[in-house]
């Protein structure tokens, strides 16, 4: 086909209204930004919001629209902000909980984005089976009554089938009847199904990638109903470029941990250091959505339902040892302002070998400085931060540890059709791969801006101290050794008995 005869993308978005769940989400706010930025022609954007105890939608939107994400959407196109529309409702209850005049008014709407899901790997099987599965069960029914539906797309995850190592961009079989499942999760209270959950979920790592095997199965249910996608994004990290350059806005799994390195705090990551470390920028996995969205929309699609794997490993690998020898190379040049101590430590794929580590580095250490604190009059807070920690690097263990091969054709299509007008703003050319360096540089920078709420005027401030914390951390190591040398060759009286064995066996080597 010849691309030049299709619409643009802007255009292909001009005057259509969009329905999205998760749009209050890392990943939705991304969205939400770039069609407002990139489409100015798009219509109405409806955002399914969860009223809060005392935060309604209206002030959830407003609160939304202040946040760094749309910078550049006040800054150069404010009134694009005013397209927001929020609907109250809850992806995990029946009917999203979206009242009949809210499904009038979003008659019009013809592109669907659900993004919505628990990405808490600890939820109970029952939540997460209400939140993922039927959740997604629930998009597609209330897809089913837009009559000028074009597209529907479900963001899935790359890791929803984690027994198979080499990932194609398929439909894979399901670990369960979906129907049945959402039916046990409707029936039984949470404490029996956690009872059964893993002889029920075939022992997968977490509640969340069953689910969200369930969630695909649910679409592939539907695709003769729908024009559906599924797109597959691996572990969604920081920006390259868009809105900002290292922008991101959580906590959640790898930039924790690297959080808690740059902190001083986090000395030891269980993981294999040979694995690739599958992670994708925010605004390249958002550039390839719309990409996909627009193909669907313009083109015959060859499958009924198109799966995009969106991930970088193929193109350049990085281990997670490379991963955390940049954090430690950057760390001086991008210091916290809240450094506890030196950065430092390593990876370890050796579980006892880390438990000690954790408990010489992490726990004592802890105790010592919330006991500290609290006799100073200070809350005490160290210790429950190494738990969480801890707590992160189990849940990512079994993905840390394996490593999976990513099928990317169907991705790499999109590149090639798009039209030339449209590269610019929506090619994913994989800038990360380029310059590694460069871009964990930016993403060091953007944790302290985004998440650490640290200004850069502070940096020269915050390099001192890092120095200082260097120095300190050097002369208590050296006095650590020293100690323990001292135990060795005087306590011990270690040299005489290693000079005694010595002779033995040199005179047994003689005889």
């Amino acid at each position: 086909m010849d691309v030049t005869t299709l619409p643009t993308i802007p255009q292909f978005f001009a005057g259509r209204d969009i329905f999205i769940t998760g749009g209050s989400g890392f990943m939705g706010k991304a969205l939400i930004e770039k069609i407002l930025y990139c489409c100015p022609g798009v219509g109405k954007i409806y955002i399914l919001l969860r009223p809060k105890k005392n935060r309604g939608i209206a002030e959830r939107l407003a609160l939304l629209k202040e946040e760094s994400v749309f910078e550049r959407v006040r800054r150069d196109k404010a009134e694009q902000l005013d397209k927001l529309i929020p609907v109250a409702g809850d992806v995990s209850v029946l009917q999203m909980g979206i009242s009949e005049d809210d499904v009038r008014a979003m008659e019009n709407v013809s592109i669907v984005f659900h993004v919505a899901a628990s990405v808490r790997f600890d939820d109970p099987l029952k939540d997460a089976i209400l939140m993922n599965a039927r959740g997604t069960r629930e998009v597609c029914r209330f897809a089913e009554k837009l009559q000028h539906l074009k597209v529907m797309m479900h963001v899935s995850t790359s890791y929803c089938n984690p027994d198979w190592h080499d990932i194609e961009e398929k439909i894979y079989p399901p670990y369960a009847d979906w129907e049945k499942a959402i039916k046990i999760a409707e029936t039984y209270d949470k404490e029996l199904l956690d009872i059964l959950a893993p002889k029920y979920t075939s022992f997968q790592p977490n509640t969340y990638t069953f689910t969200k095997s369930l969630a695909e199965q649910i679409i592939n249910d539907f695709k003769e109903k729908l024009p559906v996608i599924i797109f597959r994004p691996s572990i969604v990290i920081s920006a390259v470029s868009e809105p900002m350059p290292g922008w991101i806005d959580n906590f959640n799994g790898p930039v924790g941990l690297l959080v808690g390195c740059g902190l001083g705090i986090n000395r030891t990551l269980y993981s294999n250091p040979d694995n690739v470390a599958d992670y994708t920028p925010v605004d390249i996995a958002v550039r390839a959505m719309l990409s996909a969205v627009w193909k669907r929309g313009t083109q015959e699609p060859l499958d009924l339902l198109p799966i995009y794997n969106c991930s970088t490993s193929d193109v350049r690998p990085t281990t997670f040892n490379e991963v955390v020898n940049l954090g430690k190379d950057l760390s001086p040049q991008w210091p916290f302002d809240q450094t506890l101590w030196a950065p430092g430590g390593s990876v370890t794929n050796w579980k006892a070998y880390n438990y000690v580590k954790v408990i010489l580095l992490h726990v004592l250490p802890a105790i010592i400085i919330d006991t500290a604190l609290k006799l100073s009059g200070k809350k005490p807070f160290i210790l429950r931060l190494q738990r969480r920690i801890y707590q992160a690097n189990q849940a990512l263990a079994y993905f840390v540890l394996n490593t999976w091969t990513f099928q990317n054709k169907n991705l790499y299509s999109l590149n090639e059709g798009l039209q030339d007008c449209d590269l610019k703003a929506f090619q994913f050319n994989y800038e990360i791969n380029t310059d590694v360096r460069n871009y964990f540089s930016m993403a060091i920078l953007g944790t302290r801006r985004y998440l650490m709420h640290e200004k850069d005027e502070d940096l020269p401030k915050a390099r001192l101290r890092f120095q200082r914390m260097r120095i300190l951390d050097r002369v208590l190591k050296s006095i650590v050794y020293s100690c323990f040398a001292y135990f060795l060759i005087v306590r011990l009286d270690i040299i005489p008995l290693l000079l005694r064995l010595t002779n033995k066996n040199v005179a047994q080597y003689m005889n």
